[in-house]
């Protein structure tokens, strides 16, 4: 499920309205938004494209809440190049040299 969430992480990220004051979310939105984002995208890890309520998860998805996540033994299991076919499939750009966690885009 890990997996699922690293996706995200390699976007240009929408503000959503559960921001905090500081414009950050807080661990509890986190642990929230990281729930829904393995429920509505399970079915990529079994090699499905990403539905239209996945996508929409993608992209509203905070990187403070999934990068923490993705460590050198997570980013050993990610096949970045499919990672990014996926982001585009959302209708989401990657930025190149983009850092988070343990990965960085080519």
């Amino acid at each position: 499920m890990v997996i699922i969430m690293v996706m995200v992480i390699l976007g240009n990220f929408e503000e959503v309205s559960i921001l905090g004051n500081n414009g950050e979310a807080s661990p509890s939105q986190c642990k929230e938004e990281k729930d829904l984002l393995v429920k509505e995208c399970k079915p990529i890890m079994l090699g499905s494209n990403p539905t239209g309520s996945c996508c929409q998860r993608i992209r509203a998805v905070h990187m403070e809440c999934v990068c923490p996540l993705v460590t050198p033994k997570i980013a050993n299991l990610i096949n970045i190049k499919r990672l990014i076919k996926q982001m585009k499939g959302c209708g989401r750009t990657v930025p190149h040299h983009f850092k988070c966690g343990s990965i960085t885009t080519p």
